[in-house]
């Protein structure tokens, strides 16, 4: 029998009402369930909002334009935490340049909160990641009860705002379902904090220890792989690389008759996660011969046996649609 990611949403939700039972009005518990839209004002009216953030970081220009896509999307799905990025604190908001108009365009038309930082960066085997211990200074944002970090190298499909009322828990992250399940890897791509000093005073003292292959993510599985709350990877995080995949049983889960279904899948994800190597990511320019060669396969209808092309043209258009929505929000082509 096919189990439907409404299903296990559903199922989800319901452990959590459970648990949330004792602080949340049964109307409430009602919309919390709900996948298929934002939460509806009247029933979460009570919330105070202004104690939850959805948390960005940049380092460089490129992830500056990014976070800028990731709330204006924020803006548009009406989603009431607080917004908060995370930048260089070399970087003038009020300066003359391309990155003081991408801070002031999501202070003014955003409603973000600039909170200026030093970058964590650290010698590294990997250059692509050797700043991503930055990210880690989410857990220091002690003056919001909770944050939810997500990568800005994604695009925010539905808001998430029902992840700020989990349970209490240090951090809850989804499982890096396209690692396999064995080694239980949490990835840190989508993380719901409860920061404290605490808690990043551990981590600190983790970033400072590190090995030159360590990375942020090697860091959190280290301290919270049993202690983290797990949050489901459907709907929570969908790699663009699952369009590519020969195979999608790690994504659908292992029920026999479980039906590889690109447009469902996408209707029910909340965050889209730009993986593709060796496509290279969105904000660069991938040689032609290279997206040729990576881009889905077309397949066969079991059914009618005509050429099914739909996971190719969905992948086509997250790349076309991030190049353009980069091009409109903040002036910058593909490299």
């Amino acid at each position: 029998m096919l189990i439907s990611s409404r299903f296990l949403c559903l199922l989800f939700c319901a452990i959590l009402v459970v648990l949330l039972l004792w602080r949340l009005p049964i109307s409430s518990s009602q919309a919390f369930c709900r996948s298929d839209s934002p939460l509806p004002v009247q029933s979460l009216s009570d919330i105070d909002w202004s104690r939850f953030a959805y948390v960005q970081y940049a380092t460089n220009t490129a992830y500056l334009c990014n976070s800028v896509m990731m709330f204006e999307r924020l803006h548009q799905l009406q989603s009431r935490p607080d917004r908060v990025l995370m930048y260089p604190s070399h970087l003038d908001p009020e300066r003359d340049s391309i990155e003081g108009a991408l801070l002031r365009k999501m202070q003014a038309q955003y409603r973000v909160r600039l909170v200026p930082i030093d970058v964590q960066s650290r010698s590294s085997s990997d250059v692509t990641w050797a700043e991503s211990y930055t990210k880690l200074l989410a857990f220091n944002q002690t003056q919001y009860a909770r944050v939810l970090s997500l990568d800005s190298d994604g695009t925010i499909l539905q808001a998430m705002d029902e992840l700020f009322l989990l349970p209490p828990a240090p951090v809850a992250m989804p499982r890096a379902y396209w690692l396999g399940f064995e080694h239980r890897l949490l990835t840190s791509a989508v993380m719901v904090i409860q920061p404290s000093a605490s808690e990043f005073g551990d981590l600190w003292a983790r970033i400072h220890g590190a090995g030159p292959s360590d990375y942020d993510m090697e860091i959190l599985n280290d301290l919270y792989k049993d202690r983290a709350m797990v949050l489901p990877h459907r709907p929570y995080i969908l790699l663009t690389g699952e369009f590519r995949a020969p195979r999608h049983t790690n994504y659908l889960g292992g029920a026999p008759h479980t039906r590889w279904n690109p447009d469902l899948v996408l209707s029910e994800a909340k965050f889209l996660h730009f993986s593709d190597w060796p496509v290279s990511k969105p904000w660069l320019k991938t040689p032609d011969p290279v997206l040729d060669q990576e881009q889905p396969a077309c397949t066969n209808d079991t059914q009618t046996g005509r050429p099914d092309c739909r996971a190719r043209e969905l992948w086509l258009g997250f790349y076309r649609d991030f190049a353009q929505r980069r091009q409109r929000l903040c002036g910058l082509d593909v490299h």
